[in-house]
């Protein structure tokens, strides 16, 4: 995922991470969303999630790999996102589990 992620450039975002689910189709499990080297994250960033969220296939889980100490994990602590979502402190953990 890119080094921000705000009104300019959530909406494009979107139609790319959908495009990598639906290659995988049916086989799709796990679907982990690098947000490590995401410095920035605004509420279209939260929104992106959970529309991405609600349109895998069921039985696709969404993971996400964010640095605790970073504003994208404070943010998605603020938002509560969270606890609906399952948010791993990197990349290999997220991937792991």
């Amino acid at each position: 995922m890119p080094a921000e992620i705000d009104y300019c450039n959530a909406a494009e975002l979107l139609p790319l991470v959908m495009s990598a689910a639906r290659a995988r189709g049916d086989r799709l499990e796990v679907l982990v969303l690098d947000l490590t080297k995401t410095s920035f994250m605004d509420s279209q960033g939260i929104r992106l999630i959970n529309d991405v969220r609600q349109r895998l296939h069921p039985g696709a889980t969404l993971r996400l790999a964010a640095r605790p100490e970073g504003v994208t994990g404070r943010v998605l602590e603020l938002t509560g996102l969270r606890r609906d979502v399952p948010v791993y402190d990197n990349l290999t953990e997220a991937l792991g589990s």
